[in-house]
């Protein structure tokens, strides 16, 4: 019988984290609650035009479409290839983990794992993943200070708390800590060496396929740029999808505005202080949208319906899983 690894997380610890999780997501809720009319909300939700709500579910189907396109764009650069169709159905399954599991990593770990046969190895399909994030996060702030700059074109809003030159700076730090991964794959492999000491063989193995998956990125360099316009796109039609959302709740919010606060509001959430962004979500929301003039309970409602919309979605996903023969 072998020995427990002394290096794996203890189950007691991550019941506490959850705990501590749940905790902060109701805590939040709880005090922006209590502070506008819980009844008026649920009346102005009834309300919503449903005509408004079906087009909003119309464009993130979309969106998941182009996620998928960016994926199957990076994979064709590792000369992997995998039919768009199959990783539609596998991001579907991996926004269902998602919005039901108290972490995003369980959806990350269906699409490496979807992925790891046809790319032949775990740490390329794992890579792979990381790649798409990290492109995605950097066009998530472009998004965002490219709306805070129209914003501010426009006239602004007096005493608004996103300056764009944050934005830009942030977009162009990402840029530059990025960029060196693909321009000198070869430098990277020399910085991790110093992990081999961890276990030789096996972590010198995995620096020698993550730096020969970055060659083959940086022999492709339209398949970067590609999914990066890609992944501006699913920014912007997640920013669209918000706008539906809005429509649909009667909710006068101007559409540059949610461009700033639909980006700031995901890249909070990666944040692992509450349960799926529960709470920290609607804070942000609340934050922003009080500091242009607009009432928190707007804020409250935009923020839930759209997960709530997002949720019903990715219940999609779900019918995936289960039609695989899993239970």
């Amino acid at each position: 019988m072998s020995a427990p690894d002394p290096a794996a997380p203890h189950p007691a610890r991550r019941y506490v984290f959850l705990a501590l999780k749940i905790a902060v997501s109701i805590i939040l809720l709880v005090v922006l609650l209590s502070r506008i009319d819980a009844g008026q909300l649920w009346a102005t939700a009834r309300k919503a035009s449903i005509a408004w709500l079906a087009v909003a579910l119309v464009i993130y189907f979309v969106n998941v479409v182009a996620s998928s396109w960016r994926w199957h764009v990076l994979l064709s650069a590792q000369r992997v290839n995998v039919p768009i169709w199959t990783l539609v159905k596998s991001f579907l399954v991996a926004l269902y983990f998602n919005n039901f599991l108290p972490s995003n990593i369980g959806g990350d770990f269906i699409r490496i794992r979807d992925t790891a046969k046809a790319t032949g190895s775990k740490t390329l399909a794992t890579l792979v993943i990381l790649c798409d994030r990290v492109i995605g996060v950097i066009a998530l702030v472009l998004v965002a200070a490219t709306g805070a700059t129209m914003v501010a074109e426009i006239g602004g809003h007096v005493g608004s708390p996103i300056w764009p030159s944050w934005l830009w700076a942030g977009f162009l730090i990402g840029t530059i800590v990025s960029a060196p991964a693909v321009l000198a794959p070869a430098g990277v492999g020399r910085l991790l060496q110093p992990l081999t000491v961890i276990h030789p063989e096996w972590v010198g193995d995995r620096i020698e396929d993550l730096t020969a998956a970055l060659s083959r990125f940086r022999e492709h360099p339209g398949a970067i740029l590609g999914c990066f316009a890609g992944a501006v796109f699913v920014q912007g039609t997640i920013v669209l999808f918000y706008i539906a959302v809005a429509h649909a709740l009667h909710v006068p919010v101007e559409g540059w505005d949610l461009a700033v606060i639909v980006p700031l509001s995901f890249i909070v959430q990666m944040l692992p202080v509450s349960l799926n962004g529960f709470g920290i979500r609607e804070a942000t929301f609340s934050f922003y949208f009080t500091r242009v003039g607009l009432p928190m309970e707007a804020a409250i409602l935009t923020s839930l319906v759209a997960q709530a919309m997002i949720m019903l979605f990715s219940l999609v996903g779900a019918g995936v899983w289960f039609a695989r023969g899993h239970q």
